[in-house]
């Protein structure tokens, strides 16, 4: 199913960790999405409930719902799967790091997944050049099969901004490589909406919307895991980004991605009923 810009999806954050497959894919019914994304953890939770992948791809197809994206590629960048390597499988409290890249492509192959979301998790020494090079591999890589690959910027990471990110999908030049606009991520490392306007729209992979204070939270690592609030519940200029966003021509599907211990009070068909119908009001507001 090609996703285009009128097609909603269900982040896998948006839910809680413990959300079964079938009842991710029931709440993206419920809330009206026509995609989902998926951590490689949802995927082997699948698995470990008695899903085989031929089950997994019937569930997806019976109901009409698409794999928009994998998250995360964290083992691109220089020096990160040698770091990962030395983390003890106990401290890997969100069960990312048993998903490298022959995991995640083997699973977005079975889910049949648009992209793949490229991500910062260690920093580093390298140069915005040498992660460009790293960038362009990972994009052929993932072009061998058929996977387009968003960067997507986090204000504490060394790919902290737009700016940052954008340098190294520019440089990088790789049809199928591209940013993700994550809003709270967006608004958090200083919403440059002139810069935002300078991206061609389409090397905007990947839209999120999400919500938060006007001020920033004096923990970003634990407000963006914990303390979202729907689109529209918030503070933050939305409106303004997705103007900026259909200005540029950018035609990417828009997520909802919410992690909130407050919203996960709710059950998933509840949670997925409120972000759509937050995702639609927003849309139709610009």
């Amino acid at each position: 199913m090609a996703l285009t810009a009128s097609d909603l999806v269900l982040c896998a954050g948006t839910l809680p960790r413990s959300t079964s497959f079938r009842d991710r894919v029931d709440a993206a019914v419920a809330g009206g999405f026509a995609a989902m994304s998926l951590w490689g953890r949802d995927y082997a939770s699948a698995r470990r409930d008695g899903m085989t992948d031929a089950d997994i791809r019937a569930c997806l197809d019976a109901n009409g719902v698409s794999i928009a994206e994998l998250d995360p590629a964290w083992w691109w960048l220089p020096g990160a799967t040698a770091i990962a390597a030395d983390i003890p499988a106990g401290l890997d409290s969100e069960e990312v790091f048993a998903y490298g890249e022959p995991e995640l492509f083997r699973i977005a192959e079975v889910v049949g997944a648009r992209s793949i979301n490229a991500v910062d998790i260690f920093g580093g020494r390298w140069t915005v050049d040498a992660a460009a090079e790293a960038f362009a591999a990972l994009c052929d890589r993932a072009r061998e099969r058929d996977l387009l690959v968003h960067l997507e910027f986090l204000p504490w990471s060394h790919i902290p901004d737009l700016a940052t990110a954008w340098e190294i999908v520019r440089c990088a030049d790789r049809p199928n490589g591209g940013i993700a606009v994550d809003a709270w991520h967006y608004f958090r490392s200083g919403a440059d909406d002139q810069l935002l306007r300078d991206v061609p729209g389409d090397r905007v992979l990947g839209i999120q919307l999400d919500d938060g204070p006007r001020l920033a939270e004096a923990d970003l690592l634990h407000a963006t895991l914990h303390d979202r609030v729907l689109p529209g519940d918030g503070e933050l200029d939305l409106v303004g980004m997705l103007r900026v966003l259909h200005e540029i021509g950018a035609v990417a599907p828009v997520g909802v991605e919410v992690f909130s211990d407050e919203l996960h009070k709710h059950g998933p068909l509840e949670i997925g009923r409120r972000a759509g119908a937050a995702a639609r009001r927003l849309l139709a507001a610009y």
